[in-house]
């Protein structure tokens, strides 16, 4: 955060300015670093404390700009309260005064019901309206559209959900973490079991999705992957989930072992064989029985390429050359993509990519399956490869032994035309990732965005 003042803009920026229509990155980034903006949030949350508990830092951890609209800001608070520091998930919402956050009834009642359970200490009140800012703050575990998050918050619910599938007695104890808070979309839990004899050895993880999501066929799709990884024989495992809890609705995971292979690729740390198992376990889901998809969703280019419009149109609207350039790369994807032979859909994870791959002593083990559909393969390849890019661009070093390694197990053979269209894919996740991946708080943000995406394009240019 040093020498942020010279990004933020030098001229006076109220709280009115961040949507309006001729908002740029300085108004964004007084918002998100400011320090009036800053001590009004520090304010607001030191006022739901109890007595004796001071906020000690409140550090922005994600940005989500959406134009005209909303601003949402992620934070981790760090509270000193009884000797101890804690730390909490923490959004603001910043909102045009018209269609914010307001707490009804119903979710005034579960803030209650976080309180008197003790879930919300030492929080008083896990939400605050700061007047005359149009900025609504959200404490975990509060989520008026996941109102079980309350209760999955809870210790004494979380033995008793758990006891069936770890098979141990109600009476253990859980310490329970907040991994992702995400209001109004997704939220993941991690319960670590007390040093209690009886008690599990690994923790597990509750995943929350959409509120309308069928979390029993997600844990059939889970399963099914597990149990496809299983039959080919290979050194790569999938996460096989424990339960799913439809009243709750929430999916259980045992704590994976290991490290990400985005970590090592960072060090390129002897990657070869790790990548290697990635393109035969790719390669082994795209050619699984019809079985493996089962009733999953269709996913196509069409969706993928508006999915891309949508995530950039904060880069379109603060970096307006950039923003015409991602514009006419999306008109060249649909364009080259048309010319390309198609093939049949097939089952497709959706997400693959090193954050989801896990390396341990016994293998590599595939997470997250809550992407997954019937579609073109060329998705997984493309969005793999540009996250290959990604990591080696952030090492300074070239990925093409990287990418050379992963494609050589996949095996290119017989599969030259679902490779060009997985080159398309590529050029529009390195357009997702400038959107997604690059923060905007961060000093060279911009020059990075723009590296990102005019690359997306020079990979189109090298289409036959």
């Amino acid at each position: 955060m040093n020498g942020v003042g010279s990004l933020i803009g030098s001229h006076s920026v109220n709280a009115e300015d961040v949507l309006s229509a001729p908002a740029g990155i300085a108004e964004v980034r007084w918002a998100l670093l400011g320090a009036s903006p800053r001590r009004a949030l520090r304010a607001a949350l030191q006022g739901l404390l109890e007595e004796g508990a001071v906020l000690r830092a409140c550090r922005v951890r994600r940005a989500k700009f959406k134009p005209g609209r909303k601003l949402t800001v992620h934070y981790d608070a760090w509270v000193r309260s009884g000797g101890t520091d804690l730390r909490r998930s923490v959004v603001a919402v910043w909102d045009r005064g018209e269609g914010g956050i307001h707490l009804d009834p119903r979710a005034s009642a579960l803030e209650g019901e976080a309180v008197a359970a003790g879930l919300a200490a030492p929080f008083r009140g896990l939400f605050a309206r700061l007047p005359g800012w149009n900025v609504s703050v959200l404490v975990s575990p509060l989520d008026p559209r996941f109102p079980q998050l309350i209760r999955l918050s809870d210790p004494r619910h979380v033995a008793a959900m758990l006891a069936g599938p770890l098979s141990q007695a109600s009476g253990v104890g859980y310490r329970i973490s907040t991994i992702r808070y995400r209001p109004g979309e997704r939220h993941v839990l991690r319960y670590e079991p007390s040093a209690a004899p009886v008690a599990p050895t690994r923790a597990v993880f509750a995943k929350l999705s959409r509120s309308d999501a069928d979390v029993a066929r997600a844990f059939r799709v889970a399963t099914r992957v597990a149990d496809r990884l299983d039959a080919s024989g290979g050194e790569t495992r999938a996460l096989r989930p424990l339960a799913a809890v439809p009243e709750d609705g929430v999916i259980l995971f045992p704590e994976v072992s290991g490290r990400p292979l985005s970590e090592l690729l960072c060090r390129h740390d002897g990657v070869t064989w790790h990548l290697q198992r990635a393109g035969r376990a790719l390669r082994a889901l795209h050619s699984g029985p019809a079985s493996l998809a089962g009733a999953l969703d269709g996913r196509d280019f069409a969706t993928e390429v508006e999915a891309v419009r949508r995530a950039s149109e904060h880069i379109c609207a603060l970096l307006p050359r950039t923003g015409a350039v991602i514009t006419h790369t999306l008109e060249r994807a649909r364009s080259a993509y048309d010319r390309l032979p198609p093939e049949a859909p097939t089952f497709t994870h959706g997400d693959f990519k090193a954050d989801h791959l896990w390396v341990s002593g016994g293998g590599l083990t595939v997470l997250d399956f809550g992407s997954c559909a019937i579609g073109d393969p060329a998705l997984d390849v493309g969005k793999f490869l540009a996250d290959l890019r990604w990591w080696s661009s952030l090492t300074g070093r070239g990925s093409a032994s990287v990418r050379g390694a992963f494609l050589e197990s996949y095996g290119a053979e017989g599969s030259e035309a679902r490779l060009l269209r997985a080159r398309v894919y590529e050029a529009l996740f390195l357009v997702v990732f400038a959107a997604h991946r690059v923060p905007l708080y961060h000093p060279g943000w911009a020059a990075r965005t723009a590296r990102l995406v005019q690359h997306a394009g020079a990979l189109l240019g090298q289409l036959p």
